[in-house]
């Protein structure tokens, strides 16, 4: 018979450091309490609220007359702030992450040597009664001095500007994307049905007819001989698509989206040149990988998988070459993974993943872990993590590719399709395995090798079998294939 997992005591719950309601009820109000009687870990430490236009800043009572004080958010005075915190002898300070504004004061206490721990407002918001500014301040003082506020991950400070460049790159990008939708409703409008006769009418064929109507031709068959060689629609069907009624206003909206379009082009170009130049000025990482001895080196699938031209919003460089260069590793391997989807991750969270004590810390930072409630030792309620993260929405955006791929991970993929009860549910869980495959190549210089969609199946039935072999002995039976048992 199988061993069932004892259910430990109460006694032996409390004895292990859990606490029930109760407890927590009481740890709270000694928390709110003068003196709580809790461990001091930070002893010389201090709250700043920070706001849009001032700071509020509490040091302990014994360290100044007046231990709470409000400075003005500009430069000098936050130079002010400093030096009065670093004359009452502190060492470090707990702020919130309000907006932007806590980044030029995150820098200044930075200079001066002052430890910052950089809260996530939602931790520290369930505050009873009316709060202040001077209120708010203490409290983030006292629950930093004894240890019960979490620092926030920080990006390493050379990766900041690929951060900031390719976020504004990704904004243009949108912005792109809106003007073409401008585009077709124009056209649409003037009962110009361009997008049922090309696929993307910001293509080569599309920009060239839009352009040659914007300087004044109204002849459907000539705007229809400016199509590629390559478009799948007729001559006809094209012309046929570009009969319609000139409207002057109609005309003048599609010039303004058309112009739009270009200059949001431009911009990306521009994105593109400095991200090059500040790429190239980064160190390399080499790593070293570790050479597999035994199994197969890649899936057919992979060897086929040759470097693309950039195409689509993809930036005119090689960005994958230098990817690989200051991540030491090649994340493009990793099936589902594109040089875009691995430029995220690298400006997100930068190429030092040491901050993350594992690879399920890592994912759960990304909301990629479900969030569980857990009362008496039993989970009572298991909910989604509402969390916003860049990384997260690019790693289920490279989970969805592999639906039709003919590798491991798009057997794993399908397999957890049919397995768990809903799309999203298989969505997350894929974009999980994804999150931990990239922490361990970036921490570890594993090289990932597809071994193939075949490999993962029978692996998968590998493992009922011994799941099904197991239920039956513990049961007292035997299992016996069909073909031995005739």
């Amino acid at each position: 018979m199988a061993k069932r997992k004892m259910k430990t005591s109460a006694f032996e719950r409390l004895n292990n450091g859990r606490m029930n309601s109760a407890q927590r009820r009481e740890l709270g109000r000694r928390a709110a309490a003068s003196d709580p009687g809790l461990a001091i870990v930070h002893p010389n430490a201090a709250g700043i609220d920070v706001g849009s236009g001032s700071h509020f800043a509490a040091v302990p009572p014994d360290r100044d007359e007046n231990p709470v004080r409000e400075f003005g958010c500009w430069t000098e005075a936050l130079h002010r702030m400093a030096e009065w915190l670093v004359s009452c002898r502190i060492v470090t300070v707990a702020l919130q992450a309000t907006g932007v504004y806590w980044i030029p004061l995150y820098d200044i206490l930075e200079r001066h040597g002052i430890e910052v721990f950089l809260v996530n407002a939602q931790h520290t918001k369930n505050v009873p009664g009316r709060k202040t500014d001077v209120q708010e301040c203490q409290r983030l003082m006292k629950l930093h001095t004894y240890g019960l506020l979490r620092d926030s991950f920080r990006l390493q400070q050379d990766m900041e500007y690929v951060r900031t460049i390719w976020r504004v790159r990704d904004r243009h990008v949108k912005e792109a994307a809106q003007e073409v939708q401008h585009m077709q409703k124009a056209l649409t409008k003037m009962n110009i049905q361009l997008a049922n006769a090309l696929r993307d009418v910001s293509g080569v064929s599309g920009l060239a007819i839009i352009g040659s109507i914007l300087k004044g031709e109204r002849d459907p068959y000539k705007l229809a001989d400016l199509a590629d060689y390559r478009v799948k629609a007729s001559r006809e069907e094209v012309a046929r698509s570009l009969e319609g009624n000139w409207r002057g206003d109609v005309l003048f909206e599609l010039g303004q989206a058309v112009d739009s379009y270009h200059f949001a082009h431009r911009q990306m170009q521009e994105c593109d040149e400095k991200l090059e130049l500040h790429l190239k000025s980064l160190p390399s990482r080499p790593l070293e990988i570790p050479v597999q001895s035994e199994g197969p080196t890649q899936s057919a699938a992979q060897k086929r998988k040759k470097a693309k031209k950039a195409r689509g919003n993809e930036p005119r460089m090689n960005l994958k070459g230098e990817v690989e260069r200051i991540c030491g590793v090649d994340l493009t391997s990793i099936d589902g993974i594109n040089v875009m989807t691995a430029m995220v991750v690298i400006s997100e969270v930068g190429t030092d993943l040491s901050r993350f004590p594992d690879e399920h810390h890592f994912a759960s930072w990304m909301g990629l872990t479900p969030s569980k409630d857990i009362t008496g030792g039993k989970v009572v309620r298991s909910s989604k993590k509402k969390v916003k993260n860049r990384v997260g929405e690019a790693l289920r955006m490279a989970a969805t590719s592999l639906l039709q791929s003919d590798t491991c991970l798009g057997a794993r993929y399908r397999y957890l399709r049919r397995r768990l009860p809903t799309f999203q549910c298989a969505v997350k869980a894929m974009a999980h395995h994804l999150a931990v495959l990239i922490y361990r190549l970036m921490t570890q210089g594993q090289a990932w090798v597809d071994r193939g969609a075949a490999h993962f199946e029978r692996k998968r039935a590998e493992r009922e079998w011994a799941r099904l072999e197991k239920q039956a002995k513990a049961q007292g039976f035997t299992l016996v294939p069909i073909a031995a048992a005739c």
